[in-house]
């Protein structure tokens, strides 16, 4: 649990009530790590709006599994489950379900394969990319701009998980997930 105290979604004033009610008419209720974040509501806001720069000229399906891939290196349930939920929306709880297991041995094609490689390698050992790194997306096909908003997407899950983790934020299970899409995206973490 964080020590981060935060207003109750009643409580809350001004710029935080605002960032408290779009979660509530979006998913039902205040995540923790809006509760959390919302304190620099300035900080919340850029987050939000790099976030999406980043994600609005992408393929979605991309940028969850992505996402997805960058989380789980990082080991962010939160981020895991809140985007094993929005993930649902472009990709089926079956397909879901395997690529939260292993997304090498989940029918992907090889570069999706190779693009949550990256991420992973990003979020575990950016200091050891190179060149090399980049050609293999180039190689299955990416642009450059691909590469950049690859990279991009997944740094930016590094910067909110990190965060989310150093503060203690406490991990929200969304609801509508089933046990076993939440056990296959946070059990092996």
């Amino acid at each position: 649990m964080s020590i981060i105290v935060t207003p109750e979604p009643g409580e809350a004033t001004g710029e935080v009530a605002e960032i408290y009610a779009e979660d509530i008419a979006d998913m039902g209720y205040v995540p923790s790590h809006t509760r959390a974040m919302a304190t620099n509501p300035e900080a919340y806001r850029a987050w939000e709006n790099l976030i999406g720069a980043i994600a609005r000229p992408m393929d979605k399906r991309r940028y969850e599994l992505i996402t997805l891939a960058a989380a789980g290196a990082l080991r962010s349930k939160a981020c895991r489950l809140a985007h094993g939920k929005k993930s649902l929306k472009f990709i089926s709880e079956n397909e879901l379900v395997r690529i939260a297991r292993d997304y090498h041995d989940a029918g992907l094609s090889a570069a999706e394969v190779a693009m949550m490689e990256f991420a992973e390698k990003l979020s575990t050992d950016s200091a050891e990319m190179t060149d090399a790194d980049s050609t293999t997306l180039r190689e299955h096909g990416f642009t450059d701009r691909e590469i950049v908003d690859i990279a991009l997407a997944a740094a930016a899950r590094n910067y909110y998980s990190r965060a989310l983790h150093a503060l203690g934020v406490e991990v929200d299970v969304p609801s509508g997930l089933s046990e076993p899409l939440r056990s296959a995206l946070v059990d092996t973490l």
